[in-house]
């Protein structure tokens, strides 16, 4: 490396470091002007763009031809633009809160909620239009002029018309022309789910079945055989003489028996089938989607433990909040997940210690799939199937080896269709 190179290089050095830096600068500004113009770009409607092209048109037509009359609408068009353009001008700057009265329905009522919105700032804020979305559809409310610190309430009501988990919100103040060529959106808080639970029936009765275990809970039902102690009685006929509590018995002069509680397995478990292929119409599925959650509610007020699975995953339902929200947000599966067999694979898989296992599917499942899946059960557990099939008028029970297979029409026949299953 000769003298001169070594001289030029640190000339060199800085005009390299002063070509990034201004690439950055110039990065930077284009980034903010792209910015800008989209959200220029974002307040402009079709109809404005089809005028502003109109007008450009009629002006390069009228001045190079001469006509007087394209010249003209071509003033119209562009006069009309900016009129319609001033009406962008003002502040939308409202503090803005969404209450619904409950976040929890059940098909067929109606949500209602109230919208506030509020002036903080020191100006008044002009008319404007307030668009609230609900699901695919949306709300909309026109706001009268508001004064600093003024406030305005809108109530509204949401129709729930089916099963699901309804996204309300967020809130948009809408700012625009009457002929609907510019519209300029700010957005408000965050949405708020509306979770639409399905239709249900509480029916009273016993339980639909324990398994009786030397680990489980101890019941109110006493027994003269088990491992929970209870009291002790005098002795009667029949009873085991190896609980004799010789003790009591000396003390007392009289035989007396140790008497126990029954201790009960309840690990009560619903598979419920969103295979579409499992199905003949959608009344029959959302049908046995209530009949899951009539039975799941049932089941969590009488056993210790509950799980509900579907294909793919399983349900919260730790409480009966949780079930109906899962159920809610519940849609039909993929032909690759299978149907109401590789559901039970699933769940002798990762329920082994299953007491009573509650199927629910529909109309299309044939019997040997019926008995395939119930024959993939955990051993010993009790397994109950309830078939949704709408056009049954009247509960039908039969029994596939040795499961109880119940077909209901209704929501109502779940209590008769069970009292069958239990008698």
């Amino acid at each position: 490396m000769t003298a001169e190179t070594l001289q030029a290089a640190p000339d060199t050095v800085p005009d390299t470091a002063r070509d990034a830096g201004w690439r950055d600068i110039v990065a930077l500004v284009g980034a903010r002007i792209w910015v800008r113009l989209q959200k220029i770009v974002s307040v402009i409607r079709p109809l404005a763009w089809v005028l502003m092209v109109l007008a450009v048109a009629c002006w390069i037509v009228g001045g190079s031809v001469g006509w007087i009359e394209l010249t003209i609408a071509a003033t119209v068009v562009t006069v009309v633009i900016a009129l319609c353009a001033l009406f962008l001008i003002g502040r939308t700057e409202y503090d803005v809160s969404l209450d619904l009265a409950r976040t929890r329905v059940v098909v067929g009522e109606r949500a209602v909620g109230a919208l506030t919105l509020t002036n903080p700032t020191s100006r008044a804020i002009l008319p404007s239009r307030v668009v609230l979305p609900v699901g695919g559809g949306r709300g909309e409310f026109g706001i009268h002029r508001l004064a600093p610190g003024d406030k305005a309430e809108e109530l509204f009501a949401i129709p729930t018309l089916r099963r699901g988990v309804v996204k309300v919100g967020p809130v948009s103040v809408v700012r625009g022309d009457p002929l609907g060529m510019f519209e300029r959106a700010h957005r408000g808080d965050d949405p708020v789910d509306l979770y639409v639970h399905p239709k249900t029936v509480l029916f009273d009765g016993q339980s639909l079945g324990f398994l009786r275990d030397l680990e489980g809970l101890p019941a109110a039902d006493l027994s003269r055989d088990d491992v929970s102690f209870h009291a002790l009685n005098e002795y009667q006929p029949g009873d085991d003489l190896r609980h004799v509590h010789w003790r009591s018995t000396a003390r007392t002069g009289v035989m007396m028996v140790r008497q126990y509680e029954e201790t009960r397995r309840s690990h009560f478990v619903i598979g419920l089938s969103r295979s579409a292929g499992d199905y003949a119409v959608d009344a029959d599925f959302e049908l046995g989607i209530s009949v899951a959650g009539s039975v799941g509610l049932r089941a969590l007020r009488d056993s210790q433990r509950v799980d509900a699975r579907v294909q793919g995953r399983e349900l919260r339902c730790g409480t009966g909040k949780q079930l109906l929200d899962s159920l809610a947000a519940l849609e039909e599966s993929k032909p690759r997940d299978g149907g109401i067999a590789e559901l039970s694979g699933v769940i002798a898989a990762t329920m082994p210690l299953a007491s009573v296992v509650v199927l629910v599917c529909g109309s299309r499942v044939s019997n040997e799939n019926l008995r395939l899946a119930c024959a993939r059960l955990p051993y010993g557990a009790r397994v109950i199937a309830i078939v949704a099939d709408t056009s049954v008028e009247v509960p039908a029970l039969r029994a596939i080896g040795e499961a109880a297979v119940v077909s209901v029409g209704a929501l109502e026949q779940i209590p008769l269709a069970l009292q069958k299953v239990l008698a």
